[in-house]
């Protein structure tokens, strides 16, 4: 699976069927709705039976994301995690290369996956996951994911931030070198993802450099607070309503210069 257009996607992270049930109420607002357990890192993986029972709770035309965990480099233990959540009813998988440190490693992580997970089903949608945090944690470089993406097979390159402590993507990886994230995985025929305590006054520098699917939690959590908040419907719903405010002033701007 390849996009050739940029669209420009909000993925929301439920950790309970409960909050997925929350989503559902502001299902016209969001595209993807994507699994995790918040509290086993920032891309921990939940157990395959909330997977499908959110899948079950959530409108059949959203997709579902699972996130497989922040894995080691164990190429086969996370090619099993994957396949359990594609069974599980999760469309696009999202793997977190925490344990990878060369750029081979990763590859050779996201090979299994996209194998593992494209045999079971073709039209599943496979994530390669960075980290923007990297050099804190000792993984692969964040603009090493585009081409590890591509050479894996995988379908996007996405970044998040792997400490949970305040600091957000732009501290570690600033809007230049986010658009370079961009245009490397567009150029490789990929979606690029962009997440890590994103908040509504990012969206203005990620609608300019052409992110196509923005990650949130926190923002849409009660109080701000991804662990202990809970995803509130209405605080999706204005989430939308300025990602489409600086999609519509982009889109103005781009052409008046054309």
């Amino acid at each position: 699976m390849r996009w050739k257009e940029s669209t420009l996607l909000l993925l929301i992270s439920p950790d309970s069927v409960e909050e997925a049930l929350d989503c559902a109420k502001a299902a016209d607002h969001l595209d993807i709705v994507d699994v995790k357990k918040p509290d086993e890192g920032s891309l921990g993986a939940n157990f395959p039976w909330v997977i499908k029972e959110i899948r079950d709770a959530v409108p059949a035309d959203k997709p579902v994301s699972a996130t497989v965990g922040d894995v080691p480099y164990k190429p086969g233990t996370v090619a099993q995690a994957a396949l359990g959540a594609a069974v599980s009813g999760a469309t696009y998988i999202k793997v977190g290369l925490y344990g990878c440190t060369t750029p081979e490693q990763a590859i050779d992580v996201m090979r299994g996956v996209v194998r593992a997970v494209k045999d079971y089903r073709p039209d599943a949608f496979v994530v390669a996951s960075g980290y923007a945090d990297a050099h804190r944690i000792g993984c692969v470089n964040p603009l090493a994911l585009p081409d590890i993406a591509f050479r894996s097979g995988s379908d996007a390159a996405m970044l998040d931030t792997a400490v949970k402590d305040g600091t957000r993507l732009f501290d570690h990886v600033p809007p230049e070198a986010c658009a370079e994230f961009v245009r490397r995985a567009h150029e490789a025929g990929l979606l690029a993802a962009l997440a890590g305590s994103v908040k509504v006054g990012d969206l203005g520098t990620l609608t300019r450099v052409g992110t196509d699917i923005v990650g949130v939690r926190g923002a849409v959590c009660a109080g701000g607070d991804r662990t202990t908040g809970r995803i509130q419907p209405q605080l999706v719903a204005a989430f939308r309503a300025e990602m489409d405010r600086h999609a519509r002033e982009h889109t103005a701007a781009v052409t008046a210069a054309s």
